[in-house]
């Protein structure tokens, strides 16, 4: 399978789509999910064009998993969480739908379950808390 240039993911690395960044490197760059599962669902995604594990270079999969280490611990920090969840699908058997590296950072809390992917959007302005949130604990990280 050949990289499509037009899925969601790679219009927000192109400015055409909106999204709540909270980190930002020459490597990647994490957004909060507009469909979250749980409070402070992040994406993490490589700039680099890769579908998945399969097809990424091991330099670009490396900044990736460093972006989700940092991501991961401001997670847990910011939201209090007592775990954090990661995430990652490689195609659509392996229940991939975006098809674009990404990986999912959940903030978890001890008897709260996931929320079901019912495909329902989250409020802009509750995105944009969240995310500032984030922020705030990554710059003091």
């Amino acid at each position: 399978m050949t990289y499509d240039d037009t899925n969601v993911f790679a219009k927000i690395l192109r400015g055409e789509l909106p999204a709540h960044t909270v980190y930002e490197t020459e490597h990647v760059l994490a957004f909060m999910d507009i469909m979250p599962r749980g409070d402070g669902h992040t994406l993490v995604i490589p700039k680099v064009k890769a579908r998945n594990i399969f097809d990424v270079e091991p330099d670009a999969l490396a900044e990736l998993m460093k972006a989700v280490q940092v991501v991961a611990r401001a997670s847990k920090q910011a939201f209090e969480a007592d775990g954090v969840t990661v995430q990652q699908f490689n195609e659509s058997a392996g229940g991939q739908v975006v098809f674009h590296l990404h990986v999912h950072v959940i903030p978890r809390f001890e008897g709260v379950p996931l929320r079901p992917h019912t495909g329902d959007l989250a409020r802009s302005d509750v995105l944009a808390a969240q995310a500032e949130k984030l922020r705030r604990a990554l710059a003091s990280a």
